[in-house]
């Protein structure tokens, strides 16, 4: 099968953990590469944002990277990337007028709307994962949400004209029901953890202190960091290590990095907070395995990876029972659910982890049987493919009519 992935923003080459570069990238990169496992022929479609990128790079996985001109070639912060989609999509078009691929994947809304310019008229199936929701992010963000005006009512007309929509959690499926997508259109197909990457085995970042809790993900207020932070007081002898944002070098120049640290310093907790800055892929196994327990306490969370790879190194979880979050980690099971925003409902929970080995180790075990049967990335793939093939026989039958 030719499959076109469609990531305007989220290269899956990127760096992780600066602000608009996370859990997108990791999906696109990894599907991409367990589609190509199987066989199938993988092209990814992103914004060039780099006059030295080259128009295509084929990577090791097995998929194509295409660097689209659309916009300056320079970093834009995606949500100011709407008026280049049309550009973006003609790019699309071109290409896929010439070369059709059987079906296309958007992720992202702005990818969803290129996808859709590109195809009109060719009879090319799309697929879409939005990632996040507007009407999510304007509900939890107000007068702080920098996405376009016109989001909201443009995932309501992506959500309706595309092929499948494929869900990441069922959170999600509730809320586009009530953006007026019809649930049989919807699937949910989850993101995965990179089970040869993130296991038990292997080493184990030095520590400092007697506890150790663990935090991971983009610096940006909505992840919770300050949540983290606020349960510190109510556990001595405990430290919380944040990993993400730039790297270390020049975290002293972003302003969310700064807002954490004196907030650990009003709380009189400084020195017991650590930000590690941009963590390398490689490194993160060790760190995540260093941890009593991985924090992660967003206001709000379209699925979050982070809880599938502490849970496939053995670690538990302290999750705002939030979006995906309340999918990924079983409550009493892989880990605890606490209320978002409460960092004394974190502290107990941690407490409890703390006081309790023979809990911790159970809620490890349980998180690594949970990943590997049912969120390895061939799963996922899987569960696209069905997807794939489900459009692909709809379309087949309307040829027949």
């Amino acid at each position: 099968m030719r499959i076109s992935m469609v990531s305007e923003h989220a290269n899956p080459l990127a760096a992780l953990g600066d602000v608009d570069a996370g859990g997108q990238n990791v999906h696109v990169a990894e599907l991409s590469a367990a589609l190509s496992r199987r066989g199938h022929a993988v092209t990814v479609y992103t914004r060039r944002d780099d006059p030295d990128q080259p128009e295509q790079r084929r990577v090791r996985a097995g998929y194509r990277v295409v660097h689209v001109p659309a916009g300056p070639p320079r970093p834009i912060p995606k949500d100011e990337l709407l008026p280049f989609m049309v550009r973006f999509g003609d790019f699309l078009r071109e290409r896929w007028t010439a070369t059709p691929p059987d079906v296309v994947h958007g992720h992202f809304w702005m990818s969803g709307l290129a996808c859709l310019h590109a195809t009109a008229g060719l009879g090319i199936p799309v697929v879409q994962t939005f990632h996040a929701l507007g009407v999510v992010k304007r509900r939890h963000q107000g007068d702080n949400d920098t996405s376009p005006a016109d989001r909201v009512r443009l995932e309501r007309l992506i959500g309706r004209k595309v092929a499948r929509i494929a869900a990441t959690c069922s959170d999600e499926v509730f809320e586009l029901i009530r953006l007026g997508v019809p649930r049989a259109n919807v699937s949910v197909v989850p993101c995965g953890v990179a089970l040869d990457r993130f296991s038990q085995d292997g080493p184990r970042a030095a520590t400092r202190f007697r506890r150790r809790l663990v935090a991971v993900g983009r610096l940006v207020p909505r992840k919770g960091f300050d949540i983290a932070i606020a349960a510190l007081p109510r556990l001595p002898g405990t430290e919380l290590v944040i990993a993400g944002g730039p790297e270390n070098g020049r975290l002293k120049d972003d302003p969310e990095a700064r807002r954490l640290l004196a907030l650990a310093g009003k709380l009189g907790v400084r020195d017991r907070v650590r930000l590690a800055g941009q963590v390398g892929r490689k490194d993160m196994p060790a760190l995540l395995r260093s941890a009593d327990a991985v924090v992660c306490t967003p206001w709000y969370e379209p699925f979050g990876i982070v809880p599938l790879e502490a849970m496939a190194c053995g670690v538990p979880v302290i999750a705002a029972a939030v979006g995906g979050l309340i999918d990924t980690v079983v409550d009493g099971v892989t880990g605890l659910h606490v209320p978002p925003r409460r960092p004394d409902k974190v502290a107990e929970a941690a407490g409890r982890l703390f006081a309790d080995p023979a809990v911790r180790d159970t809620f490890g075990l349980a998180g690594q049987d949970r990943t590997r049967s049912r969120y390895s990335w061939d799963r996922v793939a899987a569960d696209t493919l069905r997807v794939y093939d489900r459009v692909l026989a709809d379309l087949r039958k309307e040829a027949t009519r």
